[in-house]
């Protein structure tokens, strides 16, 4: 992890080979090696498979898997189909929890609502009463947020008022420029309030139930619930391992400090797609502009030329009607200078018969 003298950038290698927002419940392994060593776990049901990378994480841990997927790819049906350990469930949970065997383990990271987790902890809280139970996502934003993957199979009673918007930890009201789903979920409008967030069904849960149910959580990517009876099997080993772990104030700084840096890098890629937008419009708009000049341009050399040869027609019709021009100044002159010679003849031959 901290490289060497000889290899410098070990550490650096390491960082960039993540994903720029850790998400997956794979970033949890040291947690389900510290279940699996304190509690014998033969059977997983996993409700919500990303790719198969986690699903054979509890398979190299010794367990069968039941991957419940209301709808697989195509790729992610073959990566099970390459492991006899991975049973591919195709359906909603909690309605197939019933035709599958009672698991040691369920590691729910389905339909991140309230009503799906209250009816999933309730189904296993009556049937696997012993079971380990992990959630993922009982911290922001799906904490006290109801998410819902489209289309939803709710009821509309079970659902808030949800938009295609996002929350973001800058403000409190959704955006556009923050954890959006892109078509595939929508959130709530509000966060709050009853019956509202994975954390809410959890703890409502928990109140009805009564008993020792005990819930401790991981302040980790995105929030890492472990829900035991204290008197199930392993149950205080495993609390007790991971005490420095769900105590941790320093783990939940950091995934305060990561939501918020990740939150702002959503807004500036927001920002920056919006002016990419707003240039390219500008440039569609210019080139138009340019387009409109060109042919404006064209129009009035067109109409230049017409004028010109309208003007040569209106001269030509005009020399041809034209009366004559009058006596110039030389013909004045001419007539003055014989009118003076006459005269002047005149004067030398007096009383000549004219």
């Amino acid at each position: 992890m901290t490289g060497s003298r000889e290899d410098p950038h070990a550490q650096a290698r390491a960082a960039r080979a993540q994903p720029l927002l850790l998400h997956s419940m794979s970033t949890f392994r040291e947690l389900f090696e510290t279940i699996f060593a304190h509690r014998e776990i033969a059977t997983v049901v996993e409700v919500g498979v990303e790719s198969g990378q986690v699903s054979s994480v509890y398979a190299d841990l010794g367990a069968t898997v039941y991957c419940v997927e209301p709808a697989p790819d195509d790729e992610l049906c073959a990566v099970l189909a390459d492991d006899p350990r991975l049973n591919l469930v195709e359906g909603l949970s909690p309605a197939v929890l019933g035709d599958l065997p009672v698991a040691d383990l369920y590691v729910l990271d389905g339909d991140h609502n309230y009503a799906v987790v209250r009816a999933e902890l309730a189904w296993i809280m009556e049937n696997a009463p012993d079971a380990v139970v992990v959630l993922h996502d009982v911290l922001w934003p799906c904490g006290r947020r109801d998410f819902y993957y489209q289309p939803s199979p709710l009821p509309h009673e079970d659902v808030h008022p949800a938009a295609a918007d996002g929350p973001t930890v800058w403000h409190d009201e959704l955006t556009p420029a923050g954890f959006v789903g892109d078509g595939v979920f929508t959130a709530a409008v509000e966060a709050g309030g009853p019956r509202n967030g994975v954390l809410t069904a959890v703890e409502d849960t928990l109140d009805e139930a009564g008993g020792d149910w005990r819930l401790a959580i991981v302040p980790a990517v995105f929030g890492f619930g472990l829900l035991m009876k204290a008197s199930a099997p392993g149950a205080e080993a495993i609390f007790e391992a991971l005490r420095p772990l769900t105590s941790s104030a320093l783990l939940a700084a950091l995934e305060n400090n990561r939501i918020a840096l990740y939150t702002r890098v959503l807004q500036l890629q927001y920002e920056a797609a919006a002016r990419t937008d707003d240039a390219d419009r500008l440039a569609e708009i210019a080139t138009a502009q340019q387009r409109e000049i060109a042919a404006l341009r064209s129009e009035l050399d067109r109409a230049k030329a017409e004028h010109a040869a309208a003007r040569r027609d209106l001269q030509r019709v005009r020399d041809a009607s034209a009366p004559p021009p009058p006596p110039g100044p030389e013909l004045g002159e001419a007539v003055s200078h014989l009118g003076r010679a006459l005269s002047a003849h005149l004067r030398r031959n007096p009383g000549r018969p004219r």
